[in-house]
């Protein structure tokens, strides 16, 4: 047809006939990546999205369990979202995942700062925030400021967000040089501060709560700059439906509450880590749980918990210590009382595995004594206050918050009516009368808190066997490029 009427045509409307068709030709390819929601569409049809991502703590790793990881939890909930399978390309630093979404990838989570204008790039609406922090070696005093960081051995990442910081403090202190990698890992970077490889090191605020439980020797320092916002980042020019999509499944991670979850879960632990001593615990967690592994799981074998729980009771009880005694008589591991241990059929409460089969035995009949009305988390944190402070005590707490209107099945209402146990207006008119009821909530707080970091050492130990192997001690052996000062 289009050759019929082409020949009916005036000669010069052929030519302009001819060039229409040339420029319709050179465009129509080029008009689906045009079309918002078609990069999108794509990812739908194929039922698959290939994230690029960097194999570190914070971001992703394969754990015992298999994969796992801040943003990889993230990119797994996105996947979910989409309604598609999740496709990771983890052989990545900074600068080449951004290569890679340009060229073939659908987007890049990889603890990647914004940078406004960046070719080929569009980024998602800020994730979190990263606060570049300065670390130095325990031992060294006097880093206090800026500009005592002229003259040390001072290390960073390229390509993450934190040299750039260090390049705008320049500006201000010119004699300040630094070295910087694109290769190193956090990890590894803060295995140099430890060593003395490095004095001081330029890293992100939450990578080093992340990171500071097995770096024991690694001081916090002060804070450098301003934060930076942790995005994603997928192609431009392939439609705005992939980066639509992503924003709102965000913004609604965050108004939910699943994104300060995450937060919380995988960087909420430097406000303990003082109040446990780090080192201490570091000390007990290598010397003293690893023969008790295999009771704490039998035992939660038998009983249903999960053994890092039974664990983290232990540890709070005794530290771990199957000959701790209380100034009270309360004895062994799991401090078991005397009428508890005669219930539980424990003979010997400082055998270790009595302990802890007694100890694991009584929480879940204390659990199993409880109400129907109190469920989830709810049920296990109350059994783990009777733990402490017995369910006659526990039922008064209670019977306090239903009189005060809270909720009696919740564990956020009763743990606010159990230190009203120690006061004789609320005690007064209770069966079993005085107790001391802040206890049981600084017990109960505390047990979820080791629960967590033991939680936390298992899931995140095995990225971090290799630095002892490794033999980058020596600072000639590093992938390091020297940033000299600007007035040598």
């Amino acid at each position: 047809m289009p050759t019929l009427i082409h020949r009916h045509l005036p000669p010069r409307s052929r030519l302009y006939f001819a060039l229409l068709i040339i420029v319709l030709l050179i465009l129509v390819p080029t008009f689906p990546k045009l079309l918002p929601g078609e990069h999108l569409a794509q990812i739908k049809a194929r039922d698959f999205i290939t994230a690029h991502t960097r194999n570190t703590p914070t971001t992703y790793y394969e754990g015992r369990q298999g994969p796992t990881g801040f943003e990889y939890e993230l990119m797994h909930l996105f996947a979910e979202h989409l309604g598609v399978s999740l496709n990771l390309n983890a052989k990545h630093h900074p600068e080449s995942v951004l290569s890679a979404v340009r060229e073939r990838g659908d987007f890049g989570a990889a603890a990647l700062p914004l940078k406004p204008a960046t070719p080929g790039i569009h980024y998602t609406r800020p994730i979190i925030q990263m606060q570049p922090l300065v670390v130095y070696r325990r031992g060294l005093y006097g880093i206090q400021e800026p500009a005592d960081l002229v003259g040390l051995e001072l290390g960073t990442l390229s390509d993450a967000g934190t040299s750039e910081a260090l390049r705008e403090l320049q500006q201000e202190y010119p004699a300040l040089s630094w070295k910087e990698s694109p290769a190193l890992e956090i990890a590894e970077l803060l295995a140099q501060v430890e060593s003395g490889a490095l004095d001081a090191a330029v890293i992100f605020d939450h990578q080093f709560r992340l990171n500071r439980l097995f770096f024991p020797e690694v001081e916090r320092g002060f804070l450098v700059g301003d934060p930076l916002s942790m995005v994603w980042a997928v192609p431009s020019g392939r439609g705005l439906g992939l980066l639509e999509e992503a924003n709102r499944f965000l913004q609604d991670l965050d108004e939910s509450g699943t994104l300060n979850h995450l937060v919380n879960r995988y960087f909420g632990h430097d406000d303990y880590l003082e109040y446990v001593g780090t080192r201490t615990f570091l000390a007990h967690l290598d010397a003293r749980l690893p023969p008790l592994v295999e009771l704490f799981q039998q035992a939660a074998s038998d009983t249903g918990f999960d053994w890092k729980l039974l664990a983290a009771v232990g540890y709070q009880e005794s530290h771990w210590d199957e000959e701790a005694v209380s100034p009270t008589g309360v004895r062994g591991l799991m401090m078991l009382t005397h009428p508890t241990a005669d219930e539980m059929g424990v003979n010997n409460r400082r055998d270790a595995a009595q302990s802890i089969d007694g100890g694991a035995r009584y929480l879940r009949s204390l659990k199993d004594r409880l109400p129907e009305s109190i469920t989830g988390n709810d049920r296990l944190y109350m059994a783990m206050a009777a733990y402490n402070i017995g369910l006659g005590h526990l039922y008064d707490a209670r019977k306090i918050t239903e009189t005060r209107g809270g909720d009696p099945n919740l564990w956020r209402d009763v743990r606010e009516s159990l230190p009203l146990l120690q006061h004789q207006a609320w005690y007064g008119q209770t069966r079993h009368g005085y107790a001391r009821g802040g206890e049981p909530v600084i017990y109960v707080r505390n047990i979820r808190r080791y629960y967590e970091m033991i939680e936390y050492v298992e899931r995140s130990r095995q990225q971090f066997f290799h630095l002892e192997r490794s033999g980058s001690d020596s600072p000639s052996l590093l992938p390091f490029e020297l940033v000299p000062p600007r007035n040598p």
